[in-house]
């Protein structure tokens, strides 16, 4: 009987299926094979009682999740420098983002007190270290202010003409390095190219491709060297089209869409309550740029658009930026258009040095030139605080004067803290892989951040 038996027990599935049940709870397969079936489907059947009767006791409401923490940057390639980016996930998608600065600090504003005026100016370079001369040319003018200052005709072109090949650097780099970013290599490999010769452009007026230290109080370094104006004529000749070429690429692109479409969108009244300016309070549906609002320099003569979105999302800043570098090329073209001879700095030399011939044929200018380098100027008492719209947004400088050689104060409100502080408000909801272009879009760089 028990080698008749031994088979069918082999045999059986329910048996079978039973005894791995029992061993998976613990129980040993010898009662299996000892007790009949029924005593077995017996201990199976309050072992699943008893479980279930566990699973009633601990009610849905007691469960808490806690979320997963992740540090994103500051060595992430998709950060923009040094920002150490703590998520909250919740699953893949974003609870809370909470943005830690202060990596790149060195204490600038606090440099500049104790810099006479034109040592100052260097450091505004090194802020947003990619639209260099907008930084530079605030400073310029807050001096200005403070010194009473008028500039003249022909330095004036030259500035707006430099301030918007600048934007075209600027856009065409966040343009660029945004689709990077998003898996879109081409664009940037075709849009550096073009930010090669803006770059070029650059060190023929000033000597360096990036810090230029260009435009100063009172004016610009140098007039713009022979040949030039033809060079950035051809430039904005062909531009154009590789606006259009970039955009072949990205606008209907089914990927980029899906990518940036309804992402990061702000509203009308949180754009206004985070305090953002330029593309990122444009592409919310507000008109402001101050180159309208409070005109400078020479844009009150020049004609020109302002772009301004509808949904307040990604793709909407991502074609405000592609509208604005062809209106900064419609401003180029007018300000070549606009040149006429004259001086471009102010003839003033406890100012502006004198020229070099002078100087070394002239024992006063000589003098001038020295107490100027070493000493450098003391502007009346007062205050200023002078805002412009560089390509991030508006760019402000409050200066405070003592009568001294020095800044007594200098502070400086960069466009990009303000788009960093709206980052959780613009990524709570989304996906992890969604902040990658929410950085992107709010065009940060640590340089005028952290300062």
């Amino acid at each position: 009987f028990a080698k008749r038996r031994s088979p069918m027990l082999l045999r059986g599935v329910r048996v079978g299926r039973t005894s791995v049940r029992l061993a998976r709870r613990g129980l040993s397969s010898a009662i299996v094979e000892g007790g009949s079936v029924s005593e077995t489907l017996q201990l199976a059947r309050k072992a699943d009682k008893l479980a279930e009767m566990q699973r009633e006791l601990v009610y849905d409401d007691e469960v808490k999740i806690k979320n997963f923490t992740l540090n994103f940057g500051p060595q992430h390639p998709a950060a923009h420098g040094v920002l150490r980016l703590v998520l909250e996930l919740d699953g893949e998608v974003i609870d809370r983002a909470d943005p830690h600065i202060g990596l790149l600090h060195r204490g600038t504003e606090k440099l500049i007190e104790y810099k006479t005026y034109q040592q100052a100016l260097p450091y505004f370079d090194r802020l947003d270290y990619v639209s260099m001369m907008a930084s530079e040319h605030g400073y310029s003018m807050a001096v200005e202010k403070l010194l009473h200052l008028e500039v003249p005709r022909r330095a004036s072109v030259i500035r707006v003409m430099f301030l918007e090949i600048t934007r075209i650097l600027n856009h065409i780099g966040n343009i660029c390095w945004q689709g990077l970013d998003v898996g879109a290599t081409t664009p940037f490999m075709w849009g550096f190219e073009e930010r090669e010769k803006l770059m070029e452009f650059y060190e023929r007026v000033s000597g360096a491709r990036m810090h230029a230290a260009y435009i100063r109080p009172g004016g610009v370094t140098a007039d713009i060297p022979v040949g030039l104006a033809d060079d950035v004529y051809a430039f904005c000749e062909q531009f154009p089209g590789r606006i259009d070429e970039i955009e072949e690429l990205l606008t209907d692109s089914r990927i980029w869409k899906q990518r940036l479409v309804d992402v990061g969108n702000v509203t009308a009244d949180q754009a206004l309550d985070y305090a953002f300016t330029g593309v990122m309070l444009r592409g919310s549906g507000i008109p402001y740029d101050l180159r309208r609002a409070q005109p400078y320099e020479i844009y009150d003569e020049l004609e020109f658009d302002v772009p301004v979105g509808v949904h307040g999302d990604c793709y909407d800043r991502y074609l405000l930026r592609l509208d604005e570098m062809r209106q900064s090329v419609k401003l180029i073209v007018q300000c070549l258009n606009k040149l006429e001879p004259g001086p471009v700095r102010v003839d003033d030399r406890k100012v502006t040095p004198p020229p070099r011939a002078d100087m070394k044929g002239d024992m006063e200018s000589l003098i001038h030139h020295f107490k100027l380098y070493t000493e450098g100027y003391s502007p009346p008492p007062g205050e200023t605080y002078t805002a412009i719209e560089a390509p991030k947004g508006e760019f402000g400088v409050y200066l405070v004067s003592d009568g001294t050689n020095r800044p007594y104060k200098c502070h400086i409100r960069a466009p990009g803290f303000f788009s960093l502080a709206g980052l959780e408000m613009m990524s709570k909801g989304h996906m992890l892989a969604d902040v990658v272009t929410i950085i992107g879009t709010a065009d940060v760089v640590f340089g005028e951040i952290d300062r």
